[in-house]
Order: structure tokens, then sequence, then C-alpha cells
């Protein structure tokens, strides 16, 4: 892992936003497990009555939760890389970092464009059963492919900074 180099505007502002994200991530975990628990007592005692729009709550949770949890990944490097080589020394880690950073940001920029796209068709349509606006689920996509450009940059650019002091 590639230490920040600064701590300039940009990078307090990426650290408020990751803040407000993990916050996000463990509000959604709490969202998914309330209609999951309604589903799993109604399904095996008779207190509760059977509730149709659990299910659909629980899969817009998930999907929040996974989204949110993949752009803390990216952000934190635990997230797109596959430890193949042994440990490697700062100049090739920061080669590494570029290298697979370049893959993220392509997926970033697919899941923008593409995830747009996808959020615009949803934008006049409603849930069935909970009847929420189902953009409300589609904007985790390019979300999340404009969290992964900002945090991949990030990234890319200190092992910039970190190849340039090593030939300097």
């Amino acid at each position: 892992m590639i230490e920040p180099q600064r701590a300039g505007p940009l990078r307090r502002l990426a650290d408020a936003y990751a803040a407000l994200l993990r916050g996000l991530l463990g509000f959604s975990v709490l969202v998914l497990v309330f209609p999951v628990s309604l589903q799993v007592f109604s399904r095996y005692t008779a207190v509760i009555p059977h509730y149709i729009w659990t299910e659909e709550m629980a899969r817009f949770a998930l999907v929040w939760m996974v989204m949110l949890g993949a752009i803390l990944a990216v952000r934190e490097g635990t997230h797109f890389i596959v430890d193949v080589f042994p440990v490697l020394s700062p100049r090739s880690t920061a080669v590494m970092e570029l290298v697979s950073g370049a893959f993220v940001l392509v997926m970033a920029v697919v899941f923008l464009f593409w995830g747009w796209e996808f959020t615009e068709f949803a934008f006049y349509r409603i849930s069935e059963m909970a009847e929420l606006p189902l953009w409300l689920i589609h904007i985790a996509w390019p979300l999340a492919g404009l969290s992964w450009l900002l945090f991949m940059g990030q990234r890319m650019a200190d092992a910039v900074v970190l190849l340039r002091e090593r030939t300097a």
C-alpha cells in the first residue's frame, strides 16, 4: 500500500467523503437487518404478518451496502487487487498500483457512463412493492464510478509521486 504524500484541500475533502461513506455503510447494514429480521420472524412465527415490501427493502439495502463497500475498498486499496507477487519494493508497488489502477479507472468510467444511463431509465419509475423511486437504487452505480475515479486517481497520483521521488 502506498501512503498518501500530502494533505491538500482535495485530500481533506476526500477524507471527509470517505468518513461519510463509512457512516452510510454502517447505516445500510442496519437498514438491511430490519427487513431481513421481519422476513425471518414472519416466516417462522405467527406473531408478525407476512410483509411483501421487506424483500424489496432488503434488496435495496444490499445493493447500497455492496456499492458503498466497493467504493471504500477502492479507497483503501483492498479491492480489485490480487496479491500475486511476494512483498515488493516501494517502487515496484507503485508500478503495480498504476497498472491495476488503470483497469479500475476503466471500470469506473463504465460504471459512471452506463450507470448514469441506467439511472435515467429509472427516473420516472417506482418499485412494485415498496413504491420507492427506482432511481434511488440505480444512482448507486454512477456514484460508485465517480467515487472510484476520485479515490483511484488519488492512489495513482501518490504512486506517481513515489516513482518521481525514487528516480530523483
